[in-house]
Order: C-alpha cells, then structure tokens, then sequence
C-alpha cells in the first residue's frame, strides 16, 4: 500500500489509525476522533449481520450501520450487478437522459411502494429524499394556483436529515443549534406521538389523540391555506423508536385531507422490510401524498434514495409547469442497477418475513429485561426496536447522552461483541437476515452489560 504519511507504511494498523486520524474528518465527530474517542473503529470485513474491524474483532451490527445494510453485509451480486452497469453506462445526465436501470427500478417501486404512488424522482440519499419532497410540495401547490401554501408541520423530536431544508423540517434542537437557527422560513413543531411521554400527560386512549389533533390546531392557527405538507415518519426512529397508537394515522390522513394539505411519509429508514412490511406505512394502511426512501433501496452498496408520488401530485407538473429542481447524480444508473439486484434479494429470500419473525424474538427478549432497574420501556416492530433507559421507573427520569453511566453501557456493549448507538433510547436495528442465534446473543450482550453497568453505578 503506498504511503501517505512520510516514513511510515499504511500496512501498519497503528500508521493506518493514525493516518486516519490525521487525515480524516469523520462525520458528526471532532477531529482526530478515530485517536481519541474509543468509540471510532475501522471496519475491514462484513458478512450477514456481522463485521469485523482492523484488530479482528467480530461484531454483531446492531444498527446494520447507519440504519441501512438491510440485505447484509458481503452480499457480491450487488457488487457485481454495479460494477455491470458501471461498466457499460455508469451516468447519464440527470435532466437530459434516463437509463434502462433508472426506469426498471422507477416500474419495480411502483409495483411495491403502498397505495398508487407510482411515481419515482431519485437522488443519492435520505436528506436529499426530504429536500426534494419539500421541493415538490411547494411548487404542486404554486402550480395548482395556490401560491401562498408554503408551510410545512413537522414533529418534535424527529429527524429528517442534515441538508437545510431537512434540518428546518427536522425537530432536534441540538442537531441545529450550531447553526443558529431559525433555519428555512414558515416550518412549524407539533408534538409526537410518544405515549411513554405524552406532551399532554395523558394515556392512551383516553387522549383522543391528542397529538394528531394538534397538527390540526396548529393548521387552523397559521390558516390552512398557507400550510403546504405535513412530514414525518410512521415510526419515528431517531424520536427514540416511538410507534403510533392506533388510529393516529387514519387521524392523521383525514386532517390533510379535510384542509388541502399534503402528507410527506418519510420512510427513509422505516422502508424496505425494517417494520417487518415492505414499508411502514403498510401496518396503518397509510398512502402518503409523497413518500421519501433511501437506506433500504440500495443497503448501503450504492448512494441512492428517491421520492415516490401519487398521480394528482405529478399532475401538476405537466406541460409548461417543470419540476423546477434536479440533482447530479439523481438516478444514477450503477447504483440503479445495484437497487434492483438488492430488491431482488428481499424477494428471494423473503427478508420482509424474515425481518417480522426476528423482530418479534426480539421484541421479546427485550421485555425479559424489563425487570432491570434502568429499563423503562421496551418498543420495536419488526427489527426496528428500542430500549428506554432511565434513572427512576416511577418518575422516568431520563439519562444525558453524555451521562457516565451511558459510557459505561457502551464501552460494555462493544467489548462483548455489539455495535450500535447508545443514548437514552437504545436503537437496535440489524440487518434483516440476522439469524435467531444472533438475536438471542444480542440481548444476553445487552443484558449483561446492563448489570454491569447498574453494578458499576449504584442501582438497585
């Protein structure tokens, strides 16, 4: 391997982490992380829902990386069909010229996305996927002679990615506060649909909903002829895996629909077998106006996300009035091409049922933990689930994600074998061909780690 680094050679693990170091700024971290935050490692090798790192360490992948690596790790045909396409046609440009991959995968979405969306517009990921919804919201708006709708309702606590737009939509303060919002004009907070804890101290159902009402509170306030779309997640996954009560997305859908309001589903991450559905919105019957994905299409093999639309959405686009929006790489043909193959792995291997019945032992396992004194609350559907830490089950005090406490869970975790994010929600997400053996060792890891960490700080 050549050097970068003057005098040493990069075969060497230690030159190659200090390189790293030097050289590399990894995102959402400080500079020189890979040497001073133990968390950072360099992953090397993957296969299933395994991976192992540069010292040979092997661990389950318990956020199947960043949400995404649905079909697994080391799955060479997905490769292979991108190094295909890249071979013949890697690019066509994305508003001159389509590709045979980009129409294929365009026809396969609308034959598995819910509802009569039918209509793909790609990109290259997830922030892009909302940016691009928000983008078309507006301008269906302005093209069907209403130009003053341009609001969009998002919910506290989610979040919808890291470009502008995204971030104005998102609802995590600390994500925005080194930017000194407020980010792009006329978006607007309700409240999620957290039940564990309610904005409004009730308890379902004797809320009524509360929290979808509130969207409708907050629309009749600001004039609902100004209010462009409602976004959010069916599941909202970085709120801490907050599942909906049930009817709150009928609610929901018959608020939109009553004031003239697009719904943006953004199934980013919920998508692509992660609920044990092919999408989440599928578990309510739910059809959003505009449906955003990324993630799950390609499992990490190749940078792509999109945006489903239904027919009266695309319709006002016709004629003179053009989607005034593009992207470089938007329906790039190679990763096209490795989104089919990656689709046709789901299918043949029935990872959605898959995804169903591991997450339901799960799900199962988890509540066998509820006895421990800093489990508050178990939640998942399908290999989308969380583990609620708090201090005190009675008043459900919550940890800080720099809490020593949580340091200690996670320094456990990945010494016994386990990666993922450790905050006040325990997000576990594996890909989706995990095994039954590997689920149950994932919670006998968090199991013990929790007793020792509970040990370690003084809990009952």
């Amino acid at each position: 391997m050549d050097e970068i680094v003057e005098g040493i050679s990069l075969t060497n693990e230690d030159a190659l982490k200090a390189a790293g170091s030097e050289h590399l700024f990894i995102h959402a971290s400080a500079h020189r992380a890979l040497a001073n935050d133990a968390g950072k490692r360099i992953l090397v090798e993957g296969n299933g829902a395994m991976v192992i790192d540069i010292d040979g360490k092997e661990y389950i992948d318990g956020l199947a990386g960043l949400w995404l690596v649905n079909a697994g790790h080391g799955r060479q045909e997905i490769a292979d069909a991108y190094a295909r396409q890249a071979g013949k046609l890697a690019y066509a440009s994305s508003t001159q010229a389509t590709t045979i991959p980009a129409i294929e995968l365009a026809t396969k979405l609308a034959e598995l996305t819910p509802g009569d969306q039918a209509t793909a517009f790609f990109c290259s990921g997830g922030s892009e996927a909302v940016e691009s919804a928000i983008k078309i919201a507006r301008q269906y708006h302005f093209f069907n002679g209403e130009p003053k709708r341009s609001k969009i309702i998002g919910r506290r606590g989610s979040y919808h990615g890291a470009t502008y737009g995204a971030m104005s939509v998102s609802g995590t303060r600390p994500a925005s506060e080194p930017y000194h919002s407020p980010f792009m004009h006329g978006v607007l907070h309700a409240s999620p649909s957290y039940c564990y804890r309610c904005d409004f101290r009730h308890s379902f159902p004797g809320c009524d909903l509360l929290c979808a009402d509130q969207v409708e509170q907050i629309m009749n306030y600001e004039n609902p002829k100004t209010v462009a779309a409602v976004i959010a997640e069916p599941i909202s996954a970085s709120g801490g895996i907050v599942i909906p009560p049930d009817g709150y997305w009928q609610r929901m859908r018959e608020i939109c629909d009553r004031h003239g309001v697009l719904l943006i589903t953004d199934e980013v991450i919920n998508g692509f077998g992660r609920t044990g559905r092919m999408f989440a919105s599928e578990h309510w019957d739910l059809v959003g106006d505009i449906m955003t994905m990324a993630k799950g299409l390609c499992s990490g093999y190749a940078p792509i996300g999109g945006v489903m639309c239904r027919p009266h959405v695309v319709e006002a686009f016709e004629g003179e009035n053009k989607l005034s929006h593009l992207l470089t790489y938007g329906g790039h043909a190679a990763a096209c091409a490795a989104a089919l193959v990656n689709l046709e792995i789901f299918e043949r291997e029935d990872l959605v049922g898959n995804s169903r019945d591991m997450g339901a032992r799960l799900k199962k396992g988890l509540e066998e933990l509820s006895s421990h004194p800093t489990v508050g609350d178990v939640r998942g559907l399908g290999l989308l689930a969380g583990l609620e830490l708090v201090r005190d089950k009675d008043s459900k005090e919550k940890f800080k994600d720099d809490d020593p406490e949580l340091k200690t869970f996670g320094e456990s975790l990945a010494d016994k074998g386990l990666l993922t994010r450790v905050a006040g929600v325990l997000p576990l997400s594996p890909p989706l061909c995990i095994t039954a053996e590997q689920v149950d060792r994932m919670v006998s890891i968090i199991d013990d780690s929790l007793t020792e960490m509970e040990a370690a700080h003084g809990f009952a």
